[in-house]
């Protein structure tokens, strides 16, 4: 009994923990140190798990899951150490989808114990088809992030294909379920028609939406574990289960807000389906594009008072975030104000900017949120885009049959002086024209990020 007692109040303070650690990485100014303390939480938990386990378990389990302890600490401390803030996306979709795997795993093992017990089976057939849903699903992140799976690819009539998929996979499980039925063959059945149906759920869909696909995948593994935690009555399981759910879902649905979409038509629509190519030079039925040099774009921000930077994944792509910090730090001393305009699904998961730009150490109060920093546009001298394309595109509140009609964009047409850098006039993810390019006071600056921004500041330094 005082075990028992021991461990739940491990339980209990480890809880507790988690709470206070997701409520503070609300800010950046704490969220490192509440990732700390839910961490600490969660090392106290799994050495209270081990050390106070009830009933007798046999040496070799011990030195087991010290091994096992050993090679995930190493791979992971290993793998979060090298990895740079560009690739924070794919590191995201992968720890998910291991923690999908481990949800799955827990029920193809503790099937058979516990056949003929209705809630506990329905508990495990749950925990299976969504955990499996989610390593698969985020495995496929994973290789769109990082450019192994570049284009959506829709099978014809998808849509109905994942549906019947979806139905039959909920429609056998819970035939499993009600017929008591202790088969472990019909247990690997559901469990490959999972990882199929997460395959099928996530290839279709488009770059864009990625922040949308990896909040929605995490709140599949939160939910995963708390299944977990309630067929072991172990109420940190569940406790962190429900939290891990619960942010990712409301999380999901934030960034469907930001771009006025429903999750329905993320999951089930169509984005990025169409490319359009275009040469700098090129005339378009919107008009001609206007280059300029870093010379020129050089003079334009010397000058003037407010610059706002737009950052974009183009920016992550060239890995130019020091480059930018550093023209904002040589702009300040020049005596311009500069801030960062930051849309919530620019980037190709949630606050990849703020990762981005936190890592060269950006003051916070610099990065504005879109509905901060939309009324400033209009009062700001230059505004320098970097590599975003569809949350700037004036589409969205003038053209009705555009797909990204209706979604909050920042209102960069609306202040005194346009820069844009991209390689080339190619679309974003929505696969449409821009029709900021065109705009009279928009000068685009073709090139790679890093490059560019490299030229820029020595420009400016030479001023």
């Amino acid at each position: 009994m005082e075990y028992i007692f021991s461990l739940e109040i491990i339980y209990l303070i480890a809880s507790v923990t988690y709470i206070f650690g997701l409520k503070m990485l609300g800010h950046p100014e704490t969220a490192r140190k509440g990732n700390l303390i839910a961490a600490f939480g969660m090392t106290l938990a799994i050495l209270g798990t081990i050390f106070l386990h009830q009933g007798e378990v046999a040496s070799i389990i011990y030195v087991l899951i010290v091994i096992a302890i050993l090679i995930g600490t190493i791979v992971g401390w290993g793998v979060a150490k090298k990895v740079g803030m560009t690739k924070m996306p794919e590191l995201v979709s992968l720890f998910n989808g291991m923690g999908g795997a481990s949800a799955a795993l827990i029920g193809l093992i503790e099937f058979h114990h516990y056949a003929g017990d209705q809630i506990s089976i329905l508990t495990i057939i749950a925990g299976v088809i969504i955990g499996s849903i989610s390593f698969s699903g985020s495995m496929i992140a994973w290789a769109k992030l990082n450019g192994t799976l570049n284009k959506p690819l829709r099978l014809p009539a998808y849509n109905i294909v994942n549906n019947t998929m979806l139905i039959a996979i909920l429609a056998f499980g819970a035939y499993i379920v009600y017929s008591g039925i202790d088969s472990q063959l019909y247990l690997y059945i559901i469990f490959f028609a999972a990882l199929a149906y997460g395959i099928l759920f996530v290839m279709p869909i488009g770059g864009a939406d990625m922040p949308v696909v990896i909040s929605l995948l995490n709140s599949f593994t939160g939910l995963a574990a708390a299944f977990g935690g309630f067929l072991y009555g172990n109420m940190v399981m569940l406790t962190g289960g429900i939290l891990v759910g619960s942010a990712g879902t409301i999380l999901t649905f934030a960034m469907c807000d930001a771009m006025n979409r429903s999750l329905a038509s993320v999951i089930f629509g169509a984005f990025g389906e169409g490319t359009v190519n275009a040469d700098p030079s090129q005339k378009s039925a919107q008009g001609t594009v206007k280059k300029t040099t870093p010379s020129d774009a050089a003079i334009l921000m010397n000058y003037a008072n407010r610059v706002i930077i737009v950052p974009g994944y183009g920016l992550a792509v060239a890995q130019a975030q020091h480059v930018i910090h550093e023209l904002e730090l040589l702009l300040e001393k020049k005596g311009v104000e500069v801030k960062y305009a930051i849309h919530p699904v620019a980037g190709r998961m949630p606050g990849h900017m703020n990762v981005l730009l936190a890592e060269t150490n950006v003051d916070y109060d610099k990065l504005i949120e879109m509905d901060d920093i939309n009324p400033e546009f209009q009062n700001t001298d230059a505004v320098l885009v970097v590599g975003a394309n569809d949350v700037v595109n004036p589409a969205a509140y003038n053209d009705p049959s555009s797909p990204i009609y209706g979604m909050p964009i920042l209102d960069v047409e609306k202040s005194k002086s346009i820069i844009i850098n991209k390689r080339s006039m190619n679309p974003g993810y929505a696969g449409i024209e821009n029709e900021l390019f065109f705009n009279q006071k928009t000068s685009m600056l073709f090139g790679d990020a890093k490059d560019v921004l490299t030229k820029l500041v020595q420009e400016l330094k030479n001023m």
